[in-house]
């Protein structure tokens, strides 16, 4: 009541509500909410009282589609129609979730017809391409995908149809979640904007991903799986009160983890892959694929390093805003031409051939040039890692336009010390092999900050320069049997 209150006296006012604000992102757990209470307490809800709540839901669901002749209060109120027709995009599973709720309480055919006929459809067909599962959003606005997962069920306790059953995607994404956690079970990879919260953290909506996932799986292996990581990872409560009541859906008894060290998602254009699945061994996330949602990063080609804490992670971790999406703050080569960094261009697409070996070792090939999009500076880019006994080689060939210039960069949590074509940063060590005349510098990311637009709390960057054709850079962990002093 209160919600629909504060609405109608914005429109009296001639202004739009709060469902609209932000491109209509929370209309779907505000519509929910009404949705949910108008079915279940109808008996409660005097019909005056009833009709001024319908006219509002259906208004604001109504707009959400005709963003063009949107209106509130017979004033128009038109808005960019954001991601209505992009299932991939997480403000379109909140336009899903206001009209399934809506359609459910309230019997609308037309909108029932919509979901059926056009939104739930064009959803399968989406996840459907997404080979191996997560999102092309990436772990933080990824975990849009609990509300999926939700609706599935949804959808299915209140007609019938089980939508998470059209294709593999839920349970390749309870795969997903599972090999992008690092070993020591409270973090996640730090792949594309971080805005909640800028270090990946185990969350109470990780947690919720993984329940919803689980509770709509029907494989029996992928379930085991879930239990896992749900009794294994650091969060089994629910930190906020306003999650508790996902903790309703079991989680089940014990589990396994995967028989599997290594995982490539080829829909994402992820690759994950671990020494083990004890907490102190050593984890690599590695990128290239599609780069194609506005919350995803410069971040083709670009590697992170784990082993009991961060050895080598994207500095947008460290930063206040946690959506630094260019090439200077990932670990790839970064392009110079005529002293601009050369950008990755979105709606582009590279690839990588994985060959898995044993206990998590694995080779990988990757065409990193379709994300330079043609630009001359950029001619070629193949990266070649080699993962094996907690040591990461990286072989880049590279061929340059004129008046361009390619640094190897590696973005650590600490200060490095560097020794000549070596370098140490807390536990990673850190080899150039090729050229014999590379030189290592260290950028200090705190005097990267700007007052009022970005800050940096920590983080350092280590530039390798002067490979013309390649670089050979070996990095190893402390525990690795190639750790050493500087030679």
């Amino acid at each position: 009541e209160t919600q629909v209150a504060a609405a109608e006296a914005a429109m009296a006012l001639g202004q739009r509500p709060e469902v609209a604000g932000d491109s209509y992102l929370e209309v779907g757990p505000m519509i929910g909410d009404l949705a949910l209470t108008l079915d279940w307490c109808s008996t409660l809800i005097p019909p005056a009282q009833r009709n001024r709540w319908a006219a509002y839901a259906e208004q604001a669901v109504w707009n959400v589609w005709h963003p063009a002749d949107a209106q509130w209060g017979g004033v128009a109120w038109p808005w960019s129609g954001w991601s209505i027709t992009d299932p991939a995009n997480n403000y379109y599973y909140s336009f899903l979730q206001a009209t399934m709720y809506w359609a459910l309480a309230t019997g609308n055919s037309t909108w029932m017809q919509l979901l059926q006929n056009d939104k739930l459809p064009a959803l399968s067909a989406y996840l459907a391409t997404l080979e191996g599962g997560g999102s092309e959003e990436g772990t933080a606005y990824g975990l849009s995908h609990r509300s999926v997962f939700a609706l599935y069920r949804v959808w299915r306790d209140s007609t019938g149809v089980n939508l998470a059953s059209l294709n593999g995607h839920l349970d390749a994404s309870i795969l997903w979640w599972i090999h992008a956690t690092v070993p020591t079970l409270d973090r996640v990879a730090p792949i594309g904007d971080q805005a909640r919260v800028s270090e990946p953290v185990i969350y109470d909506y990780h947690r919720t991903l993984m329940l919803e996932a689980r509770a709509m799986s029907s494989n029996a292996v992928a379930r085991d799986d879930a239990a896992w990581w749900l009794h294994s990872i650091s969060n089994q409560t629910m930190e906020s009160g306003f999650n508790y009541r996902h903790n309703l859906l079991p989680s089940g008894a014990g589990g396994t983890p995967p028989a599997a060290l290594t995982y490539h998602a080829t829909g994402t254009g992820q690759l994950f892959s671990r020494s083990g699945w004890d907490t102190g061994a050593m984890w690599l996330q590695f990128s290239a694929g599609p780069y194609v949602q506005s919350h995803a990063h410069q971040n083709q080609g670009s590697f992170t390093l784990f082993e009991g804490d961060w050895l080598a992670a994207t500095e947008n971790m460290w930063t206040h805003s946690g959506i630094q999406q260019g090439t200077e703050v990932h670990n790839l080569l970064r392009f110079v031409h005529n002293g601009t960094t050369v950008p990755q261009r979105e709606g582009t697409t590279s690839s990588m051939l994985v060959t898995p070996g044993s206990g998590g070792d694995v080779h990988v090939v990757a065409n990193l040039t379709p994300a330079y999009d043609g630009n001359v500076a950029v001619q070629s880019w193949q990266r070649t890692l080699d993962f094996a006994r907690r040591t990461l080689r990286v072989h880049d060939q590279f061929s340059l336009g004129s008046n361009t210039s390619a640094v190897f960069q590696i973005n650590v949590p600490v200060q490095p010390v560097i020794v000549g074509r070596n370098a140490a940063a807390g536990n990673l060590h850190i080899r150039v092999l090729s050229p014999a005349n590379a030189t290592l510098s260290a950028l200090d990311w705190r005097t990267q900050s700007v007052p009022g637009d970005e800050t940096y709390y920590s983080g350092w960057r280590i530039d390798v320069s002067g490979g013309s054709t390649e670089y050979i850079v070996e990095l190893t962990g402390n525990d690795s049997i190639f750790a050493h002093g500087f030679e």
